[in-house]
């Protein structure tokens, strides 16, 4: 018997793309490379392009953290330093397509604040996302990138918690698992929560 085929998922408008932190220090290399970090690439230039093509929303989230950032091991954070300002870690990804169009967010800006969720993360006009999306009328919001255990986490429970429905590609994001299973976990608080679990090429 063949297996049932999927269904396809029809992009409408208030949809949006929301593409997470796909920086060079999060890749293979970086300052907090995540392993294999670089394999959402191509999926998630996938769903640019379809997004791009229909008109629809794409933001394109970054931490974009100033020197002496307090989640930054000198300050007793957590992490190395990484995604300094105007540096090249904190440059997107050389191969990730980044339309003309797509809205930047930045999280993490200020010296003694932690950012993961890119849902509070602002644009350059210091307009927080989750108004953005109001204003737009968006109802679904598509999520992929780095990494799947912190921002695409927080990211994907703070839209649900809002109020919007959230679609995370599982071939578009990759976990940093600091400790064994992180990754298993976020997804199991993700579908919890209301998060649906799709790949990109669901997308119609």
């Amino acid at each position: 018997m063949e297996k049932k085929q999927e269904l396809r998922i029809q992009l409408q408008a208030g949809d949006a793309l929301v593409v997470v932190d796909v920086q060079n220090d999060f890749l293979p290399g970086g300052a907090l490379g995540v392993s294999a970090g670089d394999r959402v690439i191509d999926p998630l230039n996938r769903a640019v392009l379809l997004f791009h093509q229909r008109g629809l929303p794409i933001f394109f989230s970054r931490d974009w953290h100033p020197t002496q950032h307090c989640s930054f091991k000198e300050r007793n954070g957590p992490w190395p330093e990484h995604c300094v300002q105007n540096t090249p870690g904190a440059e997107f990804a050389r191969d990730i397509m980044v339309p003309k169009e797509a809205i930047i967010i930045s999280k993490g800006v200020l010296h003694d604040e932690e950012q993961y969720s890119t849902i509070y993360g602002r644009n350059s006009e210091w307009e927080e996302l989750s108004r953005i999306l109001d204003r737009l009328g968006i109802k679904r919001i598509f999520i992929g990138g780095l990494a799947t255990d912190y921002c695409v986490l927080n990211t994907v429970l703070d839209a649900l918690k809002l109020g919007f429905e959230a679609y995370v590609f599982t071939d578009g994001i990759c976990a940093v698992n600091v400790n064994p299973g992180d990754e298993e976990n976020a997804l199991k608080q993700m579908t919890e929560s209301g998060g649906h679990l799709i790949t990109t090429d669901r997308l119609a």
